[in-house]
């Protein structure tokens, strides 16, 4: 829309946003200020739980507690108490709520996506953290030049012919830190899918949605805070 984008040099980059600030301002030209870049579950969110839901599963993944509702656990040996290696879950959308286990995930009025958004819960088991891949592993393949996306986001592109090609990073350039996401490009025939990261102690979560959400992203951002919210206890 008339601001220009300009190169985009990675460089040495520190492992804070404030230090992500001075790799946007290299980004892009006519972009305010931005703080940080970096980037996961698949479709849709809120209304009250029915009133005879079974209370929620506490659940630990790597030591760190969740309390997880039962309906959403996806597969049927992890739909009990105590420690697990992973979590796949599935919310409704836009209310996140569990779906009904007897219902399949039904495409929405455009026909392009189902009705589901999708996270999982990992140990990180000694994998990079999201500030590390940011700082190391994609300024190698990340292309000279961001660009301002039609949503309000900004967005760094993959270069073609490197491990991460057809991707795009886009994140908030006035809050990059609490929203970033890494997405494939729409194909033919194939939507693309963003990936939203957080790493909550030793466990790693990420939720993937469809790309063309992004066009509601502060409320697909409100509603991810939401639903961490809901599955991560209190801490006292």
């Amino acid at each position: 829309m008339g601001r220009r984008a300009a190169r985009v040099k990675f460089g040495v980059m520190h492992v804070s946003y404030r230090a992500l600030a001075g790799f946007a301002a290299a980004s892009l030209i006519g972009v305010a200020a931005i703080g940080y870049v970096t980037f996961l579950l698949w479709p849709r969110w809120p209304a009250a739980a029915a009133a005879d839901a079974p209370p929620s599963l506490p659940v630990t993944v790597a030591g760190v507690p969740f309390n997880v509702p039962p309906a959403a656990v996806r597969v049927a040996f992890q739909r009990k108490p105590g420690a697990q290696h992973r979590l796949d879950l599935a919310f409704r959308w836009p209310d996140l709520t569990p779906p009904d286990p007897a219902e399949k995930p039904y495409p929405s009025a455009e026909g392009s996506h189902p009705d589901q958004v999708f996270v999982s819960i990992v140990g990180n088991a000694g994998t990079l953290s999201l500030d590390e891949r940011l700082r190391t592993i994609y300024p190698r393949y990340a292309a000279e030049k961001g660009f301002n996306d039609p949503t309000g986001l900004v967005g760094i592109a993959f270069r073609d012919g490197t491990p991460y090609q057809g991707e795009d990073i886009l994140f908030d350039p006035g809050r990059p830190e609490h929203f970033l996401v890494r997405c494939t490009r729409d194909a033919t025939s194939i939507p693309g899918i963003c990936l939203y990261e957080r790493r909550i102690g030793a466990a790693d979560l990420t939720a993937r949605f469809p790309r063309d959400w992004l066009g509601d992203w502060q409320n697909v951002s409100a509603s991810l805070d939401k639903l961490l919210a809901r599955l991560t206890p209190p801490t006292s």
